[in-house]
């Protein structure tokens, strides 16, 4: 059997073991994840992400990541350790059935030390150090943020316009794409940060797209629809408008759209016969 025949095997045997517990992050670049539960007490996890290369399990092993919450960085540490030499002991062979098994076997050790230390930690830190940005660490070490291309900024009557940009291949990236905008001040800022994708599934043929408005009533939609005419693919396109004072009607629509086409073309995102 080839690689990619190896992998599809082993998801539809982990699913079939772990069910609801092992979950498809993202087919199309092959992210998983496994939550392993401590006895009953269902805040007391590990969960494991786990993303397949070309190379694995012939040559190299799967890239993995580990979320837990309620552990101490230096547990994490050692729990990656044994899994690395856990696959030292099944070169070229599936190996994610016994990470997930060395997990739950060293879990009773590990949230007996960490027990006492969690339960006394405020109400407060534990909604801070929610379960799911953990997750979305977790994910982010796996997939570095795709590269964004920002374009010039449109200006009329005191309002500014900026478009930006990037080649993506799943929602994830595109999560990932919003909130590394967001960590700007600048576009933090801004009045509106509009934003709109299209990205195609080769698996069904089809394309997942979604937008928002962000307070601009149809100015998502509309920027959808200008992915659409333009057949772009794979693509995230936010503009971000700062508010001058002066209302600009239905001018603003056509900023927004020349903020996105712009960014765009720069990016080199747009189809030789749309350009």
């Amino acid at each position: 059997m080839d690689n990619l025949s190896k992998q599809i095997e082993e998801i539809e045997t982990l699913a079939a073991i772990y069910g609801e517990e092992f979950q498809t992050e993202d087919e199309v670049n092959r992210l998983y994840s496994i939550k392993i539960i401590h006895d009953a007490d269902s805040k007391m996890f590990v969960k494991l992400y786990v993303k397949f290369p070309d190379s694995y399990p012939s040559i190299s092993p799967p890239t993995f990541e580990i979320s837990a919450p309620y552990l101490k960085q230096e547990q994490k540490t050692h729990l990656r350790y044994l899994l690395e030499n856990v696959y030292l002991s099944y070169i070229g062979q599936n190996v994610i059935f016994q990470w997930i098994e060395k997990i739950r076997e060293e879990m009773p050790s590990l949230f007996v030390k960490s027990n006492e230390e969690s339960l006394n930690t405020s109400e407060m830190n534990h909604e801070t150090l929610a379960p799911t940005e953990f997750q979305d660490s977790a994910i982010d070490k796996l997939f570095p943020c795709p590269l964004i291309t920002h374009g010039e900024v449109i200006v009329d009557r005191k309002s500014s316009f900026q478009g930006h940009a990037a080649s993506v291949s799943s929602v994830q990236q595109v999560r990932q794409v919003i909130a590394e905008l967001q960590k700007n001040r600048k576009i933090q800022q801004a009045t509106h940060n509009i934003y709109a994708y299209r990205i195609y599934n080769e698996s069904n043929k089809n394309f997942i797209h979604d937008c928002d408005d962000d307070g601009e009533v149809q100015a998502g939609s509309r920027l959808l629809h200008l992915l659409e005419i333009m057949d772009a693919k794979n693509v995230v396109v936010m503009v971000s408008r700062w508010y001058g004072g002066i209302h600009l009607g239905p001018d603003r629509f056509r900023h927004i759209n020349n903020a996105a086409r712009q960014v765009l073309t720069q990016a080199d995102l747009i189809p030789m016969n749309q350009k």
